[in-house]
């Protein structure tokens, strides 16, 4: 066997049996009129198509662009077998459109396509054969960058400010009727819900024509970089102390102290024009002396945020005047005391109305206590004095020029005879004071 390997005759006849084998192979073919196998000899023609073959293009890509040429075709070869099926297995079939005259003129033009580089004895058949193309004159025009995002996005009272973009222009190269079609060039940036901190972010380029349609054109870079400030506004406030409910007998308020004094609010810029400050309600019901609160500051409304949540309320008080005057005033011995109660009476007027000082146009007033404004107030002295006063000669009032809105407690004044003494049913009136509505506005305040 190994002399037979070794045989240059043995290889020969190896060879052209293989040979004869793959001819026959490749020409041996059907004979459907027959039903019979049968050769294709060099006077038969084969034929096989190609299809999605790739469209080329050659022209003046620096000056002119080419629209409406299809990006594939199908192509039906023709011709011997060995010679078609070869072509089609390899791939490399080429379809061009020849534009690359210099002098060719602008326009729309019906253009027929050719294969490129083929076998001298095949035949192609292109479909389409004949492509319609426009060619225009290429445009490379610069644009200044409009980013864009959506503000709703903000989270409630943030803010932000202009978006910045980096580059600012960009190179927009195409056929001229698309460069003048251009009406705006933006670059979207895409955010989620609920932005509080400040962005960076790369967004796409897009050109688009009035009706934000958009364009098929080069774009160089395609990409910008958009930085957008994000922020709340903030304000510092004072707080302000104000008292509810009532002190325990025999004592009175020395001085209220606030710590801190003022805190920073943070909300949209409407919102904080309108607060001039932070109140804080200070309870008085169960104060038996001096007394050191912490107590919880209230969000006001539409804020977002506050620096502080709680403020320490310090409370100093001391014993009514006339407790002290009757400690202070020298024991009187008991003929004179007994002659005082003789001779001292009281006199009572009810339904005195509370006048009110300092209230502006925009505001109401409204009395909870006492009722509808109205209190009496009892005098007390000599019988001939008290007889001369009437109801005339009493003024009682209450001032609110530095009251802010809402419900609160305020002192009332008196004005009366100095020859007598007097005393009310309550030192202090409770009130509510709110905006007028447009339907006050013009009206007269009933209080």
């Amino acid at each position: 066997m190994d002399k037979l390997m070794n045989s240059t005759w043995f290889i020969r006849i190896v060879s052209l049996a293989l040979a004869a084998l793959l001819f026959t192979s490749i020409n041996l073919q059907p004979e459907s009129s027959k039903g019979q196998m049968g050769f294709n000899t060099p006077g038969q023609t084969y034929s096989a198509t190609i299809e999605n073959v790739p469209v080329e293009i050659d022209y003046d890509q620096e000056n002119l662009v080419v629209t409406g040429a299809p990006r594939t075709v199908d192509v039906t070869l023709k011709g011997a077998k060995p010679l078609v099926v070869s072509a089609k297995n390899r791939g490399d079939l080429r379809v061009y459109i020849d534009l690359s005259d210099p002098e060719i003129s602008l326009g729309k033009k019906n253009v027929r396509m050719k294969v490129r580089d083929m076998n001298e004895k095949l035949t192609a058949t292109i479909n389409p054969e004949v492509a319609t193309v426009t060619i225009q004159e290429r445009v490379t025009q610069q644009f200044s960058v409009d980013p864009e995002f959506n503000r709703s996005l903000l989270k409630d009272g943030y803010e932000a400010g202009q978006p910045i973009v980096n580059p600012e222009t960009v190179k927009i190269t195409g056929a001229k009727d698309l460069i003048e079609r251009i009406a705006y060039v933006k670059a979207i940036v895409e955010l989620n819900g609920g932005i509080t901190d400040t962005v960076h972010q790369t967004a796409k380029v897009q050109a688009l024509d009035r009706d934000l349609n958009k364009l098929h054109v080069l774009v160089e870079p395609s990409e910008v970089n958009v930085s957008i400030h994000v922020s709340i506004p903030s304000k510092k406030v004072p707080i302000v102390a104000f008292q509810t409910g009532t002190l325990a007998n025999g004592l009175k308020i020395k001085d209220i102290s606030v710590e801190p004094k003022e805190v920073t609010i943070y909300g949209s810029e409407s919102v904080l024009a309108a607060i001039k400050q932070v109140r804080l309600p200070v309870s008085l019901d169960n104060v038996k002396g001096d007394t050191e609160l912490d107590l919880p500051i209230e969000l006001p409304d539409n804020v977002q945020k506050i620096s502080k949540d709680t403020a320490t309320v310090k409370i100093t008080t001391e014993k009514e005047s006339t407790e002290k005057a009757v400690q202070d005033e020298p024991q009187k011995n008991q003929e004179e005391q007994q002659e005082e109660e003789v001779v001292a009476q009281t006199k009572t007027f009810h339904d005195i109305k509370i006048q009110t000082v300092g209230l502006t146009d925009e505001m109401i007033l409204t009395f909870i206590s006492p009722a509808s404004g109205r209190t009496s107030i009892t005098l007390s002295g000599d019988p001939d004095n008290l007889n001369k006063i009437t109801e005339s000669d009493i003024n009682l009032s209450v001032n609110v020029s530095e009251l802010e809105e809402g419900k609160q407690n305020t002192a009332i004044q008196v004005k009366a005879p100095s020859n007598v003494k007097w005393e009310l049913p309550s030192a202090n009136a409770t009130v509510s004071i709110t905006k007028k509505t447009l339907e006050h506005r013009g009206s007269v305040d009933n209080i």
